[in-house]
């Protein structure tokens, strides 16, 4: 068999592939339509998308907002650069760009909408309340260990653009290609909806506010968001293309071709991170190997301490530290994995020893959320640089025979 380390890498790194846009929008995209096309977009994802798009379609005009670092060279869309997870200033001044240019469309024309995770943070509008204040509810949300779809609820309320609103303010035909990041495949949660009719209300909102301990600003009051079944989104067609159930399938195939047993738990696995660890270890104690155990979804955490952390170094962490005969991977598919740009971490039945041997305390570590610090001194992280795709965590692991 080959070594587990390698497997474990070259299963991410297939799982990364076949949800390139590169390799996989253009075969879900119509013919040009004739007349002016106009392509616009947000996500970590969006400018490759957009890539994708032009070396199908040719040269478009349109505005894309993606992550820094994240741009893709373009021969007619312009892409513009804004923070991510916390919006910023550059955010909102190219998503009220956006606005207006889908805006000025008339029913002769045609958008492309290009939507992926991450888009939450890069379109900003906020409603009846400063960037100041929409950030620090990010920042709160982010801290607090709220599942993603909570978060997005929230999000949508307080802006100008999510939640249908996008689609609603042109006239133009839409079709939205979308790539998931989100457990479950709900269009209306993906970069939180900005295509999508959503069925919540600023009631639910306040609720989740609440929920995690947070201030429920008087500008909830005043959302704006889409009700599904809309007449102003009649107009617009939403497809996923992409998803973490095909990255899942792909890795199966690739290690079962080999001959190594494997098994998907789900796409859609959620919680906070170091209890999803102790499931999953719970779970390979009843198993026998060989066997491979794959899951997506988006793990969350709870900051406690001042480390540099994510959700999937944070799970591979807790898993290592339950000292079990297994070697595992965990990365997020947009090569960045919370507070670090880095994918995640690797771990074996050597790791607590290794690290003891350091004078390393892994509980230390796992209770101020530095995993990233922990696995940098092992120089066991996954570091892939901005992958251009987003279909949510990936985590891999391996029960030697």
């Amino acid at each position: 068999m080959v070594e587990p380390e390698t497997l474990l890498r070259a299963l991410f790194a297939r799982a990364v592939q076949v949800a390139d846009p590169m390799a996989s929008l253009a075969a879900h995209l119509p013919p040009r339509p004739p007349g002016r096309v106009v392509v616009v977009g947000a996500g970590k994802a969006s400018a490759r998308m957009a890539e994708a798009v032009e070396a199908a379609w040719g040269p478009c005009e349109g505005l894309v907002i993606t992550r820094y670092g994240h741009q893709r060279p373009c021969q007619g869309v312009e892409i513009v650069q804004a923070a991510h997870p916390v919006p910023d200033a550059a955010g909102v001044r190219a998503t009220a760009r956006m606005l207006d240019l889908v805006s000025s469309l008339t029913p002769q024309d045609f958008v492309l909408a290009l939507i992926s995770g991450g888009a939450s943070a890069l379109l900003c509008a906020p409603v009846s309340m400063t960037l100041a204040e929409k950030q620090a509810i990010t920042a709160g949300l982010l801290a607090s260990g709220a599942p993603i779809g909570q978060m997005n609820i929230v999000r949508k309320h307080l802006s100008r653009v999510k939640g249908g609103q996008l689609a609603a303010a042109c006239k133009a035909p839409m079709l939205a290609l979308m790539i998931s990041d989100v457990p479950g495949n709900d269009m209306a949660l993906i970069g939180s909806g900005p295509t999508v009719g959503d069925a919540t209300t600023a009631k639910d909102a306040a609720a989740i506010l609440t929920r995690w301990g947070l201030a429920v600003p008087e500008a909830l009051s005043r959302s704006t968001v889409i009700p599904p079944g809309d007449p102003r989104l009649s107009r617009v067609t939403n497809r996923i293309y992409a998803a973490p159930s095909q990255s899942l399938a792909a890795a199966k195939a690739l290690a079962e071709a080999q001959g190594i047993p494997t098994r998907i738990l789900g796409d859609a696995l959620e919680g906070e991170a170091r209890d999803v660890a102790r499931q999953m270890a719970a779970l390979v104690r009843r198993e026998t190997g060989p066997l491979l155990l794959l899951s997506g979804g988006e793990l969350t955490v709870t900051k406690r301490g001042n480390g540099i952390g994510g959700p999937n170094a944070e799970f591979a962490l807790a898993l290592a530290i339950q000292g079990l005969n297994l070697h595992a991977l965990a990365c997020d598919t947009d090569g960045v994995d919370g507070a670090a740009e880095v994918a995640g971490a690797v771990i074996s039945p050597v790791t607590l020893p290794r690290a003891r041997a350091l004078g390393l305390d892994p509980q230390a570590f796992l209770d101020r959320n530095d995993a990233h610090s922990f696995f940098a001194a092992l120089g066991d992280q996954v570091i892939t640089g901005p992958t251009l795709t987003n279909v949510n965590d990936f985590r891999a692991i391996l029960i030697p025979g």
